[in-house]
């Protein structure tokens, strides 16, 4: 691990969160936005910006693959900033992150003469929107086809991991998600009807799925 790489990912990480909530009223569906006055504070996004692009230029490396991770991992940040403020998932931003993925793998792919891997990578795309599909039409399912759309998004890198790698970043955002509903319950913040995000519980389920690949 190099110490120089994961600082100069910080500081980017730090910037790209600080510039997350100016970017994410862009896209807001309320102008409206007192309430979700935490979700929109610039410092805890830098703070968070900072943590994301650290750990994944540790757990990476000086991989040809790492620019595409911290493009997607940008996208991703504004994202959970939107969901967490107006439970949405735009549809612009969920492309950019996959076309950012999908375009950084390529190039990763072609520097280190392995296109077999890339083909990998978007079969974990289409398995992950496949089954993310399945638990939307599930009946009483509350995820919304912006998170399938996401889900699709992050298989794509998840993929290029390997299996073992995209099977673990599709069930740990199920098991974060449940331990915050568990706790906003218990803590009398929500009631069982209740609608909350899923984006980030999915941004922070890839995320420590790639740290422990």
């Amino acid at each position: 691990m190099s110490v120089g790489l994961v600082t100069s990912a910080a500081l980017c990480g730090a910037l790209v969160g600080a510039a997350a909530p100016a970017v994410a009223r862009r896209f807001a569906a309320t102008p409206d936005l007192s309430a979700a006055t935490a979700a929109w504070s610039a410092s805890g996004w830098a703070l968070v910006g900072a943590m994301v692009f650290a750990g994944l230029a540790a757990a990476l490396g000086p991989d040809p693959a790492l620019p595409a991770y911290l493009l997607v991992a940008g996208s991703g940040v504004v994202l959970a900033v939107i969901d967490l403020a107006c439970l949405r998932l735009p549809d612009p931003l969920v492309g950019a992150a996959a076309l950012g993925g999908a375009a950084g793998l390529g190039v990763a792919a072609l520097a280190a003469g392995t296109p077999g891997r890339l083909a990998v990578a978007l079969a974990g795309a289409a398995l992950s929107f496949t089954g993310y599909v399945v638990l939307a039409l599930l009946p009483g399912a509350r995820l919304g086809f912006g998170d399938v759309k996401l889900a699709a998004a992050l298989g794509l890198p998840l993929g290029w991991l390997g299996w073992s790698t995209l099977g673990l970043g599709m069930l740990l955002p199920h098991l974060l998600n449940g331990v915050v509903v568990l706790a906003l319950l218990a803590a009398r913040r929500v009631r069982r009807d209740t609608a909350l995000p899923f984006g980030p519980a999915l941004l922070a389920g890839a995320w420590l799925a790639v740290l422990l690949a």
